[in-house]
Formats: C-alpha cells, structure tokens, sequence
C-alpha cells in the first residue's frame, strides 16, 4: 500500500501545481485540464473536436462550449474548420498556450525526466506499466 499511497500523495500535489497555474492566469482547473488534452492530440498530431474534448472531461455540450469560448476570448485556443469538411470544427491550442504551459510546469517536467535517467529500460518499463495500469483502472471508474 505504500506505493498507493505515494501514488495519491503525488496526485494531490501535482493537483496543487496545476490549481497554482490556474490561479496565476486567471483560468477555472476545468481549464487546464482541457489544455491539456489539447496539448497531448497536439503533441499526437490529433484533431480534437469540441465532442471529443467535451467527452475526455466528461462535461455535457453546453458546458463543453462555455469552456471552449472562455479559451478562446483568452486566446489559448482557437476554432478551425475542416479543409475537406467545413462543417467540422476543431478546438486547436494556441503555441502562446504551450508556452505559458512550458513556463509553469516545464521546471517540474525537467526535473522528472532527470529521475527517469535513474532507471534502466526494464525499470522504465515496469514504470510504464504500473503507470498505465493505473491509468486504465481509474478509466474504468468513469463507466
């Protein structure tokens, strides 16, 4: 249970980290963490739609679009039509989002990298997998 227990302890505190991001630029933590999810398809090379986003912070449509304009008056993102289909419409990160993203958490993100060189590719490997089982079973408390 140790490892659990640290677990949530690092949960809560990176929790605080990005409470402190939110504060420090006037955004709700809703905020970040679609910022987030925008900023991983990026980083994937994903489109993401309004539909798509609204599911992975499990909000409905009309809470879905308030979060969307908020971002959007703050110039975090932007909406874009489709070059093939201009009906759909997808939620795109603004680079000036990354970068006050990197500015706050890319101390932290440096710092846990170089611990990741600690460990050997089985470690690293074993890591993943807790990490991603973890994941998965906190994915199925969402069913």
């Amino acid at each position: 249970m140790e490892i659990v227990h640290l677990l949530r302890a690092v949960a809560v505190d990176l929790g605080r980290h990005s409470a402190r991001f939110a504060r420090h630029n006037g955004m709700h933590p809703t905020d970040v963490r679609a910022l987030i999810v925008l900023m991983d398809a990026h980083r994937a090379d994903e489109e993401t739609t309004a539909g798509q986003l609204g599911a992975a912070l499990a909000l409905n449509s009309a809470g879905t679009t308030a979060l969307v304009d908020r971002l959007e008056r703050a110039g975090h993102v932007r909406r874009v039509r489709g070059q093939e289909d201009r009906r759909k419409v997808t939620i795109e990160v603004d680079e000036r989002a990354i970068a006050l993203g990197r500015q706050h958490f890319g101390p932290l993100i440096d710092r846990a990298v170089g611990l990741l060189r600690r460990y050997d590719e089985r470690e690293l490997a074993a890591i993943r997998d807790f990490l991603t089982g973890v994941r998965e079973a906190a994915a199925q408390e969402d069913d």
